[in-house]
């Protein structure tokens, strides 16, 4: 049973980044010979970026209340492990992601620093927490940002942190409207690491050496235009692996395979930073370059893990969804 939540009205925002317009996330029947989609938990404040932790349970990074919440892969159950986090202030940001490191837990803040329209309630960067009521800032990425801007477009000098993901001796974080790379060691370095054109960079995953990249596209992100991509070390040389998905938000691998998240369907004529149609969110899996569908109907999917050969999807209405069997029927194709 959860305690002490708060709630936090949405302010409008046309920034980047699909974090808007929280909903009530259904799917129509997988694609596949997999289980349909189920609900796991609902009722997150903002559901936004998602990891297994060391003991394997999902956690969650909520918005809106500014928490990081442990959630039991069988019964859903839901246990705050931090409430010290800023609060998202405008329609996107806030808490956005979470990754382990030594057992720890960072997390990824973004659009809470100084310089925006409404008082700052923290630093756009990286928490680590320490316990329930104690997050400590180990690097303040928003002035960072504001002090090396890139090369592209921006409205926020600060950008929009979107993912983050425990890499060698540090972090890796992607800067979707920034459209960059970082890197983030632990005693508050932050490292250009590639700068891109405009393609929003968002998700991340890690194999050895090798780092997996989603990219969404720019608007108004054309299938085409959803894209993994790789490098290796801290080289900025990339390769293509996958092409195909509309919104593409995250990517993760599960056994030998790798998967892609796509919000779906880009309303015409939206605004940057307008999340994809309800219902049209897809998870997908790479095929001899293609990102192949095997399940449609997701409703706004923010983040995607895996736990055994379960697919666990947070949606930006706060809830998550289980996918059974997703990993292991795409190894009939290896």
């Amino acid at each position: 049973m959860r305690t002490g939540r708060r709630t936090l009205s949405l302010l409008a925002a046309a920034l980047l980044a699909v974090f808007v317009l929280p909903g009530v996330a259904g799917a129509s029947p997988p694609s596949h010979d997999i289980g349909t989609p189920q609900l796991l938990t609902s009722g997150l404040q903002g559901g936004s970026g998602s990891t297994v932790g060391p003991d394997g349970a999902l956690y969650v990074t909520e918005g809106l209340s500014g928490e990081l919440t442990r959630i039991d892969p069988e019964t859903g159950e839901q246990t705050v492990v931090a409430d010290c986090l800023p609060k998202r202030v405008l329609g996107a940001g806030g808490a956005i992601d979470v990754a382990f490191k030594g057992g720890t837990a960072y997390v990824l803040t973004a659009l809470v620093g100084p310089g925006l329209p409404l008082p700052a309630t923290g630093v756009s960067g990286i928490y680590r927490v320490d316990g329930l009521h104690t997050c400590t800032v180990v690097a303040d990425i928003g002035a960072w940002s504001v002090e090396h801007p890139p090369s592209t477009p921006f409205d926020v000098a600060q950008g929009l942190q979107f993912a983050l993901e425990s890499y060698r001796d540090g972090f890796l974080v992607t800067d979707g409207h920034h459209n960059r790379v970082l890197f983030v060691q632990r005693d508050g370095d932050v490292q250009e690491l590639i700068q891109l054109p405009n393609v929003v960079p968002t998700g991340l995953d890690v194999k050895g050496s090798t780092v997996y990249l989603a990219l969404a596209g720019p608007v108004p992100h054309l299938p085409e235009n959803g894209r993994i991509v790789s490098f290796r070390g801290f080289s900025p040389e990339l390769r293509d692996v996958a092409s195909g998905a509309p919104l593409l938000l995250d990517v993760e691998r599960c056994g030998h395979r790798l998967f892609g998240l796509a919000q779906g369907d880009f309303p015409e004529g939206s605004p940057p930073g307008s999340p994809a149609l309800p219902n049209t969110g897809e998870l997908r899996v790479v095929e001899e370059g293609q990102l192949r569908l095997l399940v449609s109907g997701l409703n706004q999917p923010s983040s995607l893990s895996f736990i055994g050969d379960t697919a666990y999807v947070v949606t930006l209405g706060g809830e998550v969804w289980t996918i059974a069997g997703a990993c292991q029927v795409s190894h009939d194709d290896d």
